[in-house]
């Protein structure tokens, strides 16, 4: 199966989020072909998630866990550290009072 590009995936998303009129924009550019995303779901009262993409070696599935959650600039400096280790990582904010971020929809789920 072929996989899609970083960035390919990451305007697709933003154009899915577009569509269901949510806010969201691209916090730092990764690398175009094979960068990681971290997508951060502000819901604009001082708190955030961050969520990852994770493998499942034994499975083989994909799916998207909770990296950090809580306060706000808890999740910065979860994501600041990540960047540390990854300079080729995307961020994306997704920015919803009500706390959606598309992320377990079909397409995007895994």
């Amino acid at each position: 199966m072929t996989r899609l590009t970083a960035d390919f995936w990451v305007a697709a998303y933003l154009n899915r989020l577009r569509l269901a009129d949510i806010p969201a924009f691209v916090v730092a550019k990764g690398d175009a072909t094979a960068g990681a995303v971290l997508v951060k779901q502000n819901t604009l009262d001082g708190n955030a998630r961050v969520f990852q993409r994770s493998f499942d070696l034994m499975t083989g599935n994909r799916a998207w866990i909770v990296l950090a959650e809580g306060d706000e600039a808890e999740c910065d400096g979860a994501i600041a550290r990540q960047r540390q280790f990854d300079p080729d990582l995307w961020v994306i904010e997704v920015e919803d009072r009500a706390g959606r971020h598309l992320l377990d929809e079909p397409g995007l789920s895994g």
